[in-house]
């Protein structure tokens, strides 16, 4: 059974910091591009950040949004990713999700495995 887990979502004032992590069991972790999706009240799934396998050279892609303040990484021995969030902004709030797909892509239907959110509140 593929099982993701998000940590570390909190309420932070803006200007701060948060890093979440994505725990994955059950799964071939370094076979898979595991991105970083988040959905704020009333709104649509949006993508965050991706990082890719270490055969696709680890290379990550962040949404314009997030440019220049997240930071996505993955420790494959510990089976886990990781988004540092810097200089956040209450418009960074949301239910942050973690994602695994085989295929190197940002849109969500296209990722096979989610965890189940942690909450990311940054207050003004």
């Amino acid at each position: 059974q593929v099982t993701l887990v998000e940590s570390g979502g909190g309420l932070v004032q803006a200007g701060g910091s948060l890093r979440l992590s994505c725990a994955a069991s059950g799964l071939t972790f370094p076979t898979y591009v595991v991105g970083w999706f988040r959905q704020a009240p009333g709104k649509e799934r949006q993508f965050v950040a991706r990082i890719s396998t270490s055969w696709g050279g680890g290379s990550t892609y962040y949404a314009d949004s997030v440019k220049g303040r997240f930071t996505i990484s993955r420790d494959n021995a510990k089976n886990t990713v990781y988004l540092q969030m810097n200089s956040l902004k209450p418009e960074d709030t949301a239910v942050y999700y973690c994602a695994a797909s085989k295929l190197d892509v940002v849109q969500t239907t296209m990722y096979t495995y989610w965890g189940q959110g942690t909450q990311v509140t940054v207050s003004s």
